[in-house]
């Protein structure tokens, strides 16, 4: 089998994994995932691994590799708050303290979106499902929010699908 028919037959499932893996991270977007999912996925082809593996095999190494990246890279990034350099003195504006940043168009656009989620957050959502999004970002699995909350981790998915329902409907306001 050549890598195109690998990739066509393989390539919905592993958008599913990257898109479900992308609600938990903000340093990521699925096409991110999905193209590091095809490279690992074409450097496993290439040496080899893959000639006696079943779909599902294929699929589950993805997934890890998938995670395990997640991990590396989230470790290696720096998140820094605006309102905390901003509290520190009174006279400085979010110009100042992002400089030439400022002036980039995706930059503000990135900025708009952790405002708008923000006022989905406070808008949206009652104070359960704040702690699960809370408990989600902070990286735990579906089985960890689960005991933290006291409830089992089939209730935790289904609270996930319906913030991603009322998520969605404020978006398409």
């Amino acid at each position: 089998m050549s890598f195109e028919e690998l990739n066509k037959k393989l390539s919905p499932t592993i958008k599913r994994i990257a898109w479900r893996l992308n609600g938990h991270y903000r340093s990521f977007n699925h096409d991110d995932l999905y193209q590091e999912a095809t490279i690992h996925l074409w450097n496993s082809f290439l040496s080899g691994k893959l000639d006696d593996k079943t779909d599902s095999y294929v699929l589950q190494g993805c997934y890890f590799h998938l995670k395990n990246y997640i991990r590396k890279v989230n470790e290696r990034s720096n998140v820094v708050s605006i309102n905390t350099a901003s509290s520190m003195d009174e006279n400085v504006t979010v110009e100042n303290i992002l400089g030439e940043y400022w002036a980039c168009q995706d930059c503000r656009g990135q900025l708009h979106n952790k405002f708008l989620v923000q006022s989905i957050l406070n808008n949206g959502f009652n104070p359960r499902e704040k702690r699960l999004l809370e408990y989600y970002s902070q990286g735990l699995t579906t089985r960890d929010i689960g005991k933290r909350m006291g409830i089992s981790h089939v209730s935790v998915v289904k609270m996930m699908q319906k913030i991603r329902i009322k998520a969605q409907k404020y978006l398409d306001r």
